[in-house]
């Protein structure tokens, strides 16, 4: 399949990130969200990244032009999904949304269009069950910033057509990424493995052996790292890292527990960067 045109369904930090990629990459793309002010929060976001690349010489002025004129947002879903080959569905990480906006894609989208779920633990055959047609679905999980990071997870599901991964890893070859393939388990590889290390430290944290400071300075510069635990949790939101844990929890049992402290965040809405405060505090948003 070639594909043109991209649908985003999300227009979040990471809906507004996948869709100023694709843009970027020469795909026409549809940014569909509920919300007026959140599209246009994303667009203006993308204005200003696209001429900030302008200005480091990244892109050229009628690159950066030309990319943002690519990008096209809208509220109404079938606007957005009319034309498109490729959908990616990036609302936030609860499977009864997910599974109810991809009954939707099924009904709205074109007959051959691929759909895909950015999710970073979620069970691909359970969101595929609300489709008729779960041969086309597939996961994407990308990484946040998305203009930055180069890994795509590819997750197949148990009824993923061999034509919906291939196409699938043509196109993140064609924005410039690169690739991993596994099996639809939760958690996948990424957000199994760093989960194991967030839960630990969130323990040596709550057991009084180290300060939340001292365990992610210790993470950056004895493995490299470039930021630590607790950092990448304020920068992902608590809630979305407290939420995938006790998933995990529940799959794979108590090592993956999240700690009494993360559950107060979350329940005083302390969720990190985006709210302000989270393991640090940001001094507003």
């Amino acid at each position: 399949m070639n594909i043109s045109k991209v649908a985003v369904i999300g227009a979040g930090l990471m809906g507004s990130g996948i869709a100023l990629v694709a843009a970027m990459s020469g795909f026409e793309v549809a940014l569909r969200d509920v919300d007026q002010s959140v599209l246009d929060k994303a667009m203006a976001m993308a204005k200003k990244a696209l001429d900030r690349a302008a200005e480091k010489g990244k892109l050229s002025t009628e690159q950066a032009e030309a990319a943002l004129g690519r990008l096209t947002p809208c509220t109404d879903l079938k606007e957005a999904l009319a034309g498109a080959q490729y959908v990616i569905e990036a609302v936030p990480e609860r499977l009864e949304l997910k599974k109810q906006v991809f009954a939707e894609l099924d009904r709205l989208a074109e007959p051959e269009a691929i759909l895909a779920t950015n999710t970073s633990e979620l069970s691909i055959a359970s969101i595929a069950a609300a489709t008729s047609t779960p041969e086309r679905v597939i996961g994407t999980h990308w990484f946040f910033p998305p203009q930055i990071m180069k890994l795509i997870e590819v997750v197949k599901g148990g009824q993923t057509s061999p034509a919906t991964l291939e196409t699938t890893l043509r196109f993140c070859t064609d924005l410039g990424k690169e690739t991993v393939v596994c099996a639809d388990a939760q958690g996948f590889i990424t957000s199994r493995a760093i989960s194991v290390l967030i839960a630990e430290c969130l323990r040596i944290h709550q057991e009084g052996i180290a300060s939340i400071e001292d365990i992610d300075k210790a993470m950056r510069l004895g493995f490299n790292h470039p930021i630590g635990p607790f950092q990448l949790v304020d920068m992902s939101g608590v809630d979305v890292v407290f939420h995938a844990l006790e998933g995990l929890s529940q799959e794979y049992g108590e090592r993956f527990n999240p700690t009494q402290e993360m559950a107060k965040l979350v329940e005083g809405k302390n969720l990190g960067r985006k709210t302000g405060k989270g393991f640090y505090d940001y001094g507003g948003k």
